[in-house]
């Protein structure tokens, strides 16, 4: 692996887990209605997935076919499944922290999730965080400009993240889920820098990372009761989409 490619995706794990760890000292983010830069910065996610990560798995979908061998040739759609997967993990995972804290508010607590609930959401989403710390080392699409349009976008993506974990989780996520999910990137960074996994492989984990990146840009921009700004929103898309197709 080239040097400058490690280093690069050093510093980049390094803005990463800034964010993750002190994105909850940016007041600007919280209030209602929603913040002008969240819904910009589920904008820049959702336009990197459809206009750069998705028609890099139309690629590496041919890797997974050749893996899939003939006895699954019927499924030409391998790798977008793959994304519905994501998609709906982490929907799952959504509605499960949402019920968890319905039921705490009916018992007349906190409006936070329960401690099983949260155990599993922060574990699923240092996963998340695992798969994209391998990426920045190993993605379809290799080379430091490439590095740097993957970086800037899960940036901002886990502002996203990381405003929709503080709400679920409360002061448990400050104390011990950001911590978490950020040694997960770490983590996941490492696992790279020491191993390399086949083409396809790599294609399973990017589909798998954009399904959920949908999904989490959207569960937070969707619902009625956020408030969101449709013009920052479809703003930060245009912008960040009009940059991939400049850049690549």
């Amino acid at each position: 692996m080239p040097m400058t490619i490690l280093i690069a995706s050093l510093v980049a794990v390094a803005v990463l887990a800034t964010v993750h760890l002190f994105s909850g000292k940016l007041r600007f983010l919280a209030g209602d209605p929603r913040s002008v830069w969240l819904s910009l910065a589920g904008g820049v996610s959702v336009a990197y997935v459809f206009v750069h990560l998705l028609p890099e798995l139309a690629d590496g979908q041919r890797a997974i076919a050749e893996a899939a061998g003939e006895g699954l040739a019927f499924l030409d759609v391998h790798v977008y499944l793959v994304a519905l997967l994501g998609l709906a993990t982490f929907y799952g995972l959504d509605r499960l922290a949402t019920e968890s804290r319905r039921r705490s508010r009916k018992a007349g607590g906190e409006d936070s999730t329960g401690a099983g609930v949260f155990w599993i959401h922060i574990s699923s989403f240092a996963v998340y965080n695992a798969l994209t710390g391998y990426l920045l080392l190993h993605r379809l699409n290799a080379g430091l400009g490439a590095l740097f349009l993957f970086a800037f976008a899960m940036a901002v993506h886990f502002m996203v993240n990381d405003y929709g974990l503080r709400r679920d989780h409360k002061e448990r996520y400050h104390r011990i889920g950001r911590w978490l999910v950020t040694a997960g990137l770490v983590l996941g960074w490492a696992v790279g820098a020491l191993t390399e996994i086949p083409e396809a492989t790599i294609a399973v984990l990017t589909a798998f990372l954009a399904g959920g990146i949908i999904m989490n840009v959207l569960k937070e921009e969707l619902p009625e009761e956020s408030r969101s700004r449709l013009w920052a929103f479809a703003s930060g898309a245009a912008f960040y989409a009009t940059l991939l197709l400049v850049a690549t």
